[in-house]
């Protein structure tokens, strides 16, 4: 990222004291502007000429469109994702060419998690419809990821497991290379659409009016039933093929 000095890493820590250790290692500075995206009293107990704190809970907009709002930006700016050298270097060692399309079949919770053969069955469709296409497949680290996306990397298809094992800038890096991301509401969601490529995010239980994915080519189809209560089972591979399919044709 541009002009980006220094990343602070907060662990946690027993009894809440990794906010006591975030405020020592800011203290002594004196801030020109603390932007707080949790509402978070540690804000308040710092050196700034200027505050610009977001309180949590649920809104009824789409969260990028909130955040604008509490900087006077209008319309609402894209996320972005900048990429080096190097790790765009290393995304071209494993997806070489323009042909893979992105799949995340996992999420930080169950309910948001679009059941695996599904995936299998939408990848199935989409090579039939576009036979030179390619499938890298991404999840986040650990066993658990690794066992939900698992049955997709051991499907009959041209597959590349690209999971688990790679820094969110080198993913970033990863995704511009691919043609389109279909995916469980979560975290790859949204930063494949700061890359800018098509994305498709599945939604169920989660509010799409808030959580959609926000680019230039993003997109959500959401599971039928009741607004942010639906079951992920109640999103057909159907609805979301026809949904690729206009997104893809129209990249």
């Amino acid at each position: 990222m541009p002009r980006c000095k220094q990343v602070l890493i907060m662990e946690k820590q027993r009894y809440d004291l990794h906010w006591f250790t975030l405020w020592k290692q800011c203290v002594l500075q004196s801030w020109d502007l603390i932007v707080d995206l949790r509402g978070s009293a540690i804000s308040y107990v710092l050196w700034a000429k200027k505050r610009v704190v977001i309180r949590g809970g649920r809104i009824k907009e789409k969260r990028v469109e909130y955040l604008a709002r509490a900087f006077h930006l209008q319309p609402a700016p894209l996320p972005v994702m900048w990429i080096d050298q190097e790790d765009r270097a290393l995304a071209e060692c494993y997806l070489p060419n323009n042909t893979y399309i992105a799949l995340a079949p996992t999420a930080n919770w169950a309910g948001k998690v679009w059941d695996v053969n599904r995936f299998i069955k939408l990848a199935h469709r989409i090579q039939t419809l576009f036979p030179n296409s390619q499938f890298a497949v991404f999840y986040g680290p650990g066993q658990q990821e690794y066992e939900m996306a698992s049955p997709l990397l051991n499907a009959d298809l041209p597959i590349i497991d690209v999971g688990g094992n790679f820094t969110l800038a080198q993913v970033a890096a990863m995704f511009s290379q691919c043609k389109a991301f279909v995916g469980n509401d979560s975290g790859l969601m949204h930063l494949a659409a700061a890359c800018g490529i098509p994305v498709l995010g599945l939604f169920g239980p989660s509010q799409v009016s808030e959580y959609a994915p926000a680019g230039k080519k993003a997109t959500a189809v959401v599971a039928d039933g009741e607004k942010g209560k639906a079951s992920m089972n109640a999103l057909s591979v159907d609805k979301v093929f026809v949904v690729f399919k206009t997104l893809f044709e129209e990249r």
